[in-house]
């Protein structure tokens, strides 16, 4: 049964090693999914806004062990929704299936834009899933989604305020 919760900002909703059983749907606030490489570096996996789903789908689809942190960026609440019964309590399985299907397509062009685009086509790509995010998220955590640095991302807001 879902649960709903009222998240704080900075609050680590799902930790790195954890075994995922649930999907936070997003009622108000945002959240982010990131891992931290052998350097230490954060890369921003993706945001989840108001009436976004987020979850680590390999994990708790695999019974794996989570690579990805889940982090409130602003204070949130959220609908705690059991991954399974998200899908087979659904009155209409076929809608549940389409959501599913166009994240994971969403997905799928995420990482192939992130192995063959340029850094400003990577900021449009942000600029047209994200348009409402842009002044809620600092300039580092934009720069780590892009895998980008906060310094090349100015000059990126440059180039596009300049043409």
């Amino acid at each position: 049964m879902p649960s709903t919760k009222q998240i704080k900002k900075g609050t680590l909703l799902q930790e790195v090693g954890q075994c995922p059983q649930v999907a936070y749907v997003v009622h108000s606030g945002l959240l982010r999914s990131f891992f931290v490489d052998e350097r230490g570096k954060e890369h921003t996996f993706m945001f989840a806004p108001e009436g976004w789903i987020i979850a680590d789908l390999e994990a708790s689809g695999f019974g794996n062990a989570t690579r990805l942190a889940i982090e409130a960026l602003e204070d949130s609440e959220v609908e705690l929704q059991p991954m399974l019964d998200r899908v087979l309590q659904a009155q209409d399985v076929q809608s549940q299936f389409k959501l599913m299907h166009r994240r994971a397509g969403a997905l799928q062009r995420r990482v192939l834009m992130m192995m063959s685009t340029s850094a400003l086509e990577r900021y449009e790509f942000f600029l047209e899933t994200y348009p409402q995010l842009s002044g809620r998220i600092s300039q580092k955590l934009i720069a780590s989604y892009l895998g980008i640095t906060p310094q090349a991302l100015s000059k990126l807001r440059a180039e596009r305020v300049g043409k």
